[in-house]
């Protein structure tokens, strides 16, 4: 896997909670980001306004870091890059501005934020274990920076998959993986989530939850350990490698894990299984494909 131009970076993907108290102390053009977002309906924007980082704005999942959902773009659609741009200049987030963003779930919603920003070459890391990790004092209510200035950068095309390029996976295999970031039951179908429109797996996907890139402290795992769990997976030597999950979110956790070990150029495949698994006329896997972990 080769890094295209856009995925440099003058900033690792994900940084500690000691690396951002010092950056904070130094000043200088950078914005902290409450991504926090809940599958199961609880309201992200409340979390935030009960207890941030201080001088961190909310960024919304639905609404800032996606369009419209579409029975063939999924749930979670990339925003076009004039509504990102607009949503970024509108939470202070100028072209050169640096971005640490956070969740409380491990990374998974912040991932977004951090992969979006990074395939657009804009310095962005994840925040190693979100606000549980953060030992200093927390803020309440909303914070709102001064309004920016932000260009509208077209997506890199090398980054994003769409569902016509995966329809022939299955047929041509070989140096074509693709990873499922979605818990190990909604990938088998053991245990689908009601959010999805049938059961299973893109055929010829491996599973790769999201989750497993964490340690048991609830941080990134080590980039050797990382580095481990996906060569075993087939990443070392592959000629692409193409992560998605329920709609194009934690999918993005995957692609942080990869970076963060030394991988780089991995794509996104947005609409995920929300648009596979609604066009019936796709094919779709049950249970553990050779190579799940």
């Amino acid at each position: 896997m080769s890094e295209p131009r856009s995925e440099q970076s003058s900033v690792p993907p994900v940084v500690s909670p000691a690396r951002l108290a010092e950056r904070l102390r130094e000043g200088g053009d950078l914005a902290v980001v409450d991504v926090r977002w809940y599958l199961d309906g609880r309201d992200g924007h409340a979390a935030y306004l009960s207890g941030h980082l201080p001088g961190a704005v909310w960024a919304d999942v639905d609404s800032d870091l996606a369009s419209e959902p579409t029975p063939e773009g999924g749930r979670h659609p990339l925003p076009t890059p004039e509504a990102f741009a607009e949503a970024l200049g509108r939470l202070g987030i100028g072209d050169a501005t640096e971005v640490v963003a956070y969740d409380d779930a491990g990374g998974s919603t912040a991932a977004r934020l951090v992969w979006m920003l990074r395939a657009l070459g804009t310095p962005a890391s994840v925040l190693d274990g979100g606000i549980q990790a953060w030992d200093g004092p927390l803020e309440t209510g909303e914070v709102r920076r001064e309004p920016r200035t932000r260009t509208a950068v077209p997506w890199p095309a090398e980054r994003i998959a769409t569902t016509e390029e995966l329809k022939d996976l299955k047929a041509r295999p070989y140096g074509r993986l693709l990873l499922d970031a979605r818990a190990r039951g909604r990938y088998t179908g053991e245990e689908p989530a009601p959010v999805d429109a049938r059961p299973g797996h893109i055929p010829g996907a491996r599973s790769a939850e999201w989750q497993g890139n964490l340690g048991p402290d609830g941080r990134f795992a080590s980039p050797e350990r990382l580095r481990e769990r996906f060569a075993a997976l087939g990443v070392e030597g592959a000629e692409s490698v193409t992560a998605y999950c329920g709609s194009g979110v934690t999918a993005c956790h995957d692609l942080i894990a990869l970076e963060h070990a030394g991988f780089t150029g991995a794509r996104l495949y947005p609409g995920s299984w929300s648009a596979w698994g609604a066009d019936a006329a796709l094919p779709a896997e049950t249970g553990d494909a050779e190579g799940g972990d």
